[in-house]
């Protein structure tokens, strides 16, 4: 045979062309061979994934159709050229084989095709390859022989058609994610989609228009593979730990030192195994994308190499045309793989980083369920939602730019490698650049993550959002201090340190980019420099120039990426020891409470601890409790009542001793936990609802006449941390959960205290007592209400962690110990409760008395008469739940922001971005006049001068970014402080139904998420659009100038491109406000479960709570998903039009090649390389500033909702010692929750003498406490006026008027922060004062026994106080206040009877020559007062001395002879 490969016919030659036998050798056997060589190992993986079973299509049998009229063509040629060729035959068996090898081919592809229909694959990579191999094959041989060759390409492009075309009419079917069964040409350039984007682009997008999650993206799917792996890591990491704690030797403490090595070592370790786990399972799917990002770099170096062929072309004058079109070709082909790569890559890594996310909130979620009391005391609340928001987000970005760490050092070397090659030695000038610039940036990244992460940003802004939690939730105390000042002082404190590290941060930053960005005009001067300084013989070419040139261009990528690469993976190190060490935290453990079918509840010699290491908080406990009975614990203050629930619990550490209960246990805990769900929900918490016996618990607990108040009945939402009910109906709502268990051991921790006696009666008799629901179950209660002692069949005394006595109530009392003593004092005036037997008709005015009211009860929505008929299903709706908003972003906020900013500085930031553009174009331009120079003689002439001009110019440009980046950053910081400042004092002067209605949660995110974007992401992406878009006038300006022609090209892609980004633009904004929507919900969920843990494990509702965690987090990521995969679809779909520059300037400067000199050409054609990049950056940094400007909208949100009335009036003329005597008078006053609500009061008219003591009484919703929330103007009056001395509270300002009056609340609140500073925020008063107000309120003892004394830290909400404690501390600030009125609301629920005598004494003594308005509570209390007030539905019924409406036997003598007072 003749030789198959002749490169003259080829390659040298005008007319390129292939040899006959290498057409009908290779180029058909290539195809077949690859077919036939894989498919036995593509039907085995066949064969072990069988997807079901699909049906036979109209497509699918045109398919077989034409495959087999394919395969017939080839018998066909077989005998034509059997009986018209035979002479040839003798010369080449070749001819006769080939048509039959293709023809069984094609058989074995139909047979595959088949065999994917039955085993369920909708598309195939493999026979895709196949068929673009035999397409490609089968166009050579289409010039030779163009008439047969027709026939064959016609049904091979229909096949290969009919590919594509099945996967898309399926797409339309449903709404999986369409990723499943696109075809493999439309998985690489992600047009599966585009559906979307258009869907988007036409009508917002909402959460039902997006995909659901594939099901290895679910929560179920990743966790459950993942928890039995890492609870295998972490028995293994406890294993270590114990040989560790073992080969320490018993009795020998370790030092300091060696312990705090200790923690550290185990940290890393846990981080460690973290990630050792999340590798295995999440690996194998990452190193596809590594494969992909490997490819992209062959890809990447070769096209600089082509880029040398085509300028060697342009400078050789004998060159033929058609290889000048074929290097233009060439280019544009490499340069579109390359894209594809890099996307798939980056594709998957955001993959995987989404189930990375997915995976570790799981962990955490599952772990804080199970974590213990001492573990769960070192982090808060905050730290924990952190460790979900803010971590899992570092792990993410890790994911991305992990690669990095390693590929970008490899990346460095190549160019180098070339670089060598084309210049010679002179390439270790550009190296030593690269050696100068690069630790800069490292040293400058390294500083700014210090500053970012490690110390002061984060500390500081950690410490601004832990003070706004909890700001927003002591609002209301906040409030009636007058305090907001004192805590706006401190939240500003922390913001100004935050915006200082940031600058110092920015400026670093805007150094690095300065040095980034002249990095690659430097390494060309110094490259250059020294090449043409060596030797005068050398010189630069266009070639030299420009492909050089182009490899520096790649050379910035991984200089770039390599210190973000690095500090983002130590970054990520830092949060894997965080998350290793919360992950890794000791859990309660299971042993804690045996279950054993003995009694009840037993513990036997039990001593129990909050922590480890901690001194035990109950000694020597031994109680057994007999199946059916009612044991009373009580007990002084802090004495570990609640401690002994929570052991019987297994919540506290067991020391010693053994704990045994049988059953399920249901728990009321002291602080009724309250989920942000409706009432109902609250009730039934997870079970069926069985309506008579969920009517029968409602009844029990005194809930109906509640639900009749409340706009929707039981399915009206209740606010965060029921924020909307008052504390009895929590408490019932608590107690009601706990009834409808039906459970077997019933833990009650004090469920009487918040109500009013009656009601407390009522439920005692109806639920606890003896003939109550409860009656056969075995019932635990802690009280304070001594009427029910005698009926308790077992009474536990406690007093300091011991149980000091034990029996029934005649038992204790014959004994003649402390609890007798006890008694008699305080019992006297309640014995007779007990002994009256009511009536029927007594017990409806009980259930209709209800408990003591709150506020906020009807602040619900209206309903008027005209509602009435369509009840609108929003009735219940309390909290609003975060909108997204839809369409684009308003202009507005654009002009908002730089508004913020001002004129004065945004026109000559434009003016330097230009004047920097222009400084790189003249470098260029100059660059490429110095390659054309002619040579003379082997030298060119003026190199110094050159020289000097060139360095010139990149120096002007270098200081010109330096500015224009320093500049925006301090736009950034003036802007983000003006808006951080108006958007707290909106919150602060914001009224109490606004906080009623809007989720913390959501205001919290706007102080974090929503700030934090707008200090550092919408500056960051102005600077990097700027940059680029003046970047793309420069290329444009160049390619235009070699190319004039080019604008024929430039301009409708550039229509194309605005085309597509529209499309992108519109799409990505509203995918990024669901995602952000969708994130609240995980968030303020966490926050509820962590709260309340030790309820949900009481009832053992776990793996409910885990199924909605899933179901938010899934959610979230149904949006997210889409998000990113945005980005990709744009990305790809714009490099090609990048791509098409880089054609159109190729193509066309080889077209003008007489008539272009080589340096123009190299400068147009290397800067259109550039374009892609620039393209994708432009619009994703354009995306960033649309999607992070809409933060500036959420924090502008709450600029126009109601205000309330300033805090201070400059012009009144206030006395300083106002109110001197304290009297206050109501004329005509009404109050009203919400406009369009019938008023709350109504026409009251009172005068309240100085110095008198008055209690208010009246069942619930009589306007008790609407009275108080009027005299502090929490409320405003609807009309009429009260004055207080003589003033007119409404002219004179809130803080003027809050600060001068006291209450002392419901609910006592304490702050994170010093024991002082919970007293007195203001620092106005003196140590002594401080100490008497501690003295008088009985806490000087407990005070002066801590070690800090007055300094001593309260955690978040004062948890590490008991709960008389804090009551005591809310006494104490208002004897420190000791103003001349005082309003007491509902102040001693929460407190046991000596304490309660305490606080009546003190109230008694201290505040003899103040106005005291007592919200009564218990009416002992009020008995000695001068006058009392009785309230019903918002009109004064009576008004009297107590013995006076006791002799006038009116509403108040009932409610004194209910409670066995007369």
């Amino acid at each position: 045979a003749t030789e198959t490969r002749d490169w003259n016919r080829t390659w040298y030659t005008a007319n390129p062309d292939l040899t006959q036998c290498f057409q009908n050798t290779v180029l058909v056997w290539v195809p077949c061979i690859y077919l036939w060589l894989l498919a036995p190992f593509y039907c085995l993986h066949l064969y072990c994934h069988d997807r079901g079973h699909i049906q036979m299509s109209c497509l699918c049998s045109a398919k077989m159709v034409l495959g087999f009229l394919l395969a017939s063509f080839g018998f066909v040629e077989f005998f034509y050229i059997l009986l018209e060729r035979s002479q040839d035959i003798q010369h080449h068996m070749v001819f006769l084989l080939s048509p039959i090898i293709r023809s069984l081919t094609v058989i074995l592809a139909m047979c595959i095709i088949q065999l994917e229909r039955i085993r369920g694959c909708r598309s195939s990579i493999f026979l895709f390859l196949f068929w673009v191999l035999a397409v490609v094959c089968a166009l050579v041989p289409l010039r030779a022989k163009i008439q047969l060759a027709m026939d064959e390409v016609c049904c091979y492009g229909e096949r290969f058609t009919a590919k594509t075309t099945v996967s898309l009419v399926f797409n339309l079917l449903q709404n999986p994610c369409p990723v499943k069964d696109a075809s493999f040409l439309s998985k690489i350039l992600f047009w599966w989609f585009t559906g979307l984007v258009v869907k988007g682009y036409r009508t917002p997008l909402e959460a039902g228009d997006l995909w659901t999650l594939r099901e290895e993206d679910t929560s179920q799917k990743i966790i459950s593979d993942l928890e039995q792996d890492w609870t295998a890591e972490c028995a293994k990491l406890q294993k270590q730990e114990k040989a560790l704690a073992s080969g320490v030797a018993l009795g020998s403490r370790l030092p300091e030192q060696a312990q705090l090595l200790r923690k550290l070592q185990k940290e890393q370790s846990s981080g460690f195994f973290l990630l050792r786990t999340l590798a295995r399972k999440f690996g194998p799917y990452f190193l596809t994308g590594t494969l992909c990002i490997i490819f992209h770099d062959a890809f990447m170096f070769a096209i600089p190499q082509v880029l040398s062929l085509l300028l060697d072309f342009m400078r050789d004058e004998d060159a033929p045309l058609w290889k000048g079109y074929f290097y233009a070709t060439l280019m544009f082909l490499l340069s579109c793989l390359q894209s594809l790569f890099n996307h798939q890559y980056m594709y998957t890594c955001f993959t995987v980083g989404m189930r990375v996310k997915t995976a570790v909130m799981g962990l955490v979620y599952r772990k804080s369920l199970v974590i213990n009391s001492s573990a769960r005391r070192t982090c808060t609340v905050g730290e924990i939602v952190n460790l979900v928001s803010a971590d899992t987000q570092k792990l993410m970005d890790f994911v991305v730019y992990f690669n990095a760490v390693w590929l970008a050092p490899i990346e460095i070397a190549l160019c180098l490698f070339f670089l060598w090659q084309h210049l010679g030695p002179s390439a270790l000038a550009g190296i030593a650049t690269v050696i100068l610039i690069f630790p800069l940036n490292g040293f400058i990244a390294k500083k700014r993550s210090k500053l970012q992460v490690k110390a002061i940003q984060m500390k500081f802004m950690d410490g601004r959002i832990r003070l706004m939690n909890e700001i927003l939730n002591g609002i209301k105390i906040l409030k009636f201090y007058a305090w907001e000042k004192a805590f706006l002082e401190q939240v500003l404190g922390y913001r100004e340190k935050e915006l200082k590290a940031l600058k110092k941060s920015q400026i670093l930053y805007s150094i690095s980019i300065a040095s980034f960005n002249s990095s690659s005009f430097l390494i060309a001067f110094a490259m250059f420099g020294v090449y043409v300084m060596l030797d005068d013989k050398n010189v630069l070419d266009a070639q030299k120039v420009f492909v050089s040139m182009a490899l520096i261009n790649i050379l910035k990528t991984p200089l770039s990426q390599l210190p973000f690469a690095i500090s983002t993976t130590l970054q990520a190190v830092v949060s894997l020891k965080r998350l290793g060490k919360y992950l890794c935290s000791e859990e309660l453990k299971m042993e804690n409470v045996s279950k054993a079918p003995l009694k009840d509840v037993v513990i036997e010699n039990g001593t129990f601890s909050w922590s480890a290491e901690g001194p035990p908080c109950l000694k020597r406990i031994s109680v057994s409790v007999p199946r059916g009975s009612l044991v009373a614990v009580v007990g002084p203050v802090g004495s570990g009542k609640s401690s002994l629930l929570s052991a019987m619990l297994g919540e506290t550490e067991k020391r010693s001793g053994q704990v045994t209960v049988k059953g399920s246990v249901a728990y009321v805990p002291q602080q009724a936990w309250i989920q942000n769900a409706t009432v109902q929900d609250n009730i039934i918490f997870g079970r069926e609802k069985l309506k008579t016996w969920y009517h029968r618990v409602l009844e029990a607990c005194a809930l109906l006449p509640d639900l009749d108040i409340l706009p929707a009945g039981d399915a009206t939402e209740i606010g965060e941390k029921g924020l909307n009910l008052s504390g009895g109906q929590k408490q019932r709502v608590s107690l009601a959960r706990a009834v409808y268990r039906k459970a077997d051991v019933y833990l009650l921790d004090d469920p009487l205290s918040a109500v009013d006696a009656h009601v407390g009666q009522h439920i005692f008799d109806k639920v606890i007592g003896p003939k109550g629901v409860l009656r056969d179950k075995t019932r635990i209660l802690v009280t304070h209400g001594m009427s029910f002692l005698p009926q308790a069949d077992l009474i536990l005394v406690l007093v300091d962690g011991e149980i000091t006595e034990s029996g029934s109530y005649q038992e204790l009392l014959s004994r003649h110990g402390a609890f007798a003593d006890f008694i008699h004092t305080f019992a006297s005036t309640e014995r007779k409760e007990s002994a009256i037997q009511r009536g029927k008709e007594t017990f409806q005015t009980l259930v209709l008395l209800g408990d003591t009211t709150n506020t906020n009860l009807q602040n619900m929505e209206p309903v008027s008469e005209t509602d009435q008929e369509q009840v609108p299903e929003d009735l219940g709706k309390l909290t609003e739940a975060d909108k997204a908003r839809t369409g684009r972003v308003r202009l507005d906020m654009y002009k908002k922001y730089f508004k913020t900013i001002g004129l004065a500085i945004i026109i000559p930031i434009v003016f330097l971005y230009a004047f920097q553009q222009g400084a790189s174009l003249a470098y260029n331009y100059w660059l490429s006049k110095w390659a054309d120079d002619p040579v003379v003689n082997g030298t060119q002439i003026d190199t110094d001068l050159k020289l000097t001009v060139f360095g010139a110019l990149g120096f002007v440009q270098g200081v010109a970014i330096f500015g224009t980046t320093v500049a925006i950053s301090i736009c950034g910081i003036i802007a983000s402080r003006h808006l951080h400042m108006d958007l707290l004092n909106n919150v602060l002067h914001s009224p109490m139904s606004f906080f009623e209605s809007t989720p913390s949660g959501n205001l919290l995110n706007r102080f974090a998420k929503e700030i934090d974007a707008i200090d550092c992401m919408v500056p960051e992406g102005l600077k990097m659009m700027l940059s680029y878009v003046f970047k793309l006038m420069e290329v444009c300006i160049i390619v235009l100038m070699a190319t004039p022609f080019a604008a024929v090209i430039i301009l409708p892609l550039s229509f194309l491109y605005a085309f597509v980004q529209s499309f992108y633009v519109a799409t990505s904004c509203q995918l990024r406000r669901l995602e952000a929507v969708s994130r609240s919900p995980i968030y303020t969920h966490f926050n509820e479960t962590v709260q309340g843990a030790s309820v949900i494990r009481a009832f053992g509702e776990q793996s409910r709570f885990i199924l909605q965690a899933n179901d938010r987090v899934d959610f979230n990521q149904t949006s997210y998903f889409p998000r990113f995969v945005a980005t990709r679809w744009l990305a790809v779909n714009l490099e090609f039009v990048g791509n098409g520059v880089v054609l159109a300037a190729a193509i066309l400067s080889v077209m003008g090649k007489s008539t272009l000199s080589p340096g123009i050409v190299g400068l147009a054609v290397s800067h259109s390389l550039q374009v892609t990049g620039i393209l994708s950056w432009i619009v994703r940094s354009w995306t960033d500033v649309e999607n992070n400007i809409v933060s500036v909208e959420r924090v502008n949100e709450y600029a126009d909702t109601p205000k309330e009335a300033s805090w201070s009036i400059e012009s009144s003329s206030l006395p300083q010692a106002w109110p001197q005597n304290g009297t206050i008078e109501f004329q005509d006053y009404g109050l009203q929750y919400r406009k369009g609500l019938e008023l709350a009061l109504k026409g009251i008219t009172l005068h309240i003498h100085e110095r008198e003591k008055v209690g208010i009484v009246g069942r619930t919703g009589a306007g008790k406490s609407s009275l108080a929330l009027g005299i502090f103007r929490i409320l405003e009056a609807a009309k009429g006026k009260i004055f207080i001395d003589g003033v007119d509270i409404a002219d004179i300002g809130l803080h003027d008027l809050r600060s001068r009056i006291t209450i002392i609340p419901q609910d006592p609140v304490l702050f994170s922060g010093s024991l002082r500073m919970n007293l007195d925020p203001f620092d106005t008063y003196t140590d002594e004062e401080v100490w008497s107000s501690l003295e008088l309120a009985h806490l000087k003892n407990f005070v002066s026994n801590l070690p800090d004394k007055l300094n001593h830290e309260c955690t978040e909400g004062g948890e590490n106080l008991s709960l008389g404690q804090r009551q005591l501390v809310c006494l104490a600030r208002a004897l420190l206040r000791k103003t001349k009125i005082l309003v007491l609301d509902e102040a001693t629920a929460a407190v046991d009877l000596e304490t309660d005598t305490l606080i009546q004494s003190t109230i008694r003594t201290q505040f003899e020559d103040c106005t005291v308005l007592t919200i009564a509570h218990r009416l002992n209390t009020i008995m000695d007062y001068t006058r009392v007030i009785v309230m019903d539905r918002g009109h004064v019924s009576e008004m009297d001395s107590p013995a006076n409406l006791i002799s006038q036997r009116g509403q108040f003598y009932r409610m004194c002879r209910e409670a066995g007072l007369v």
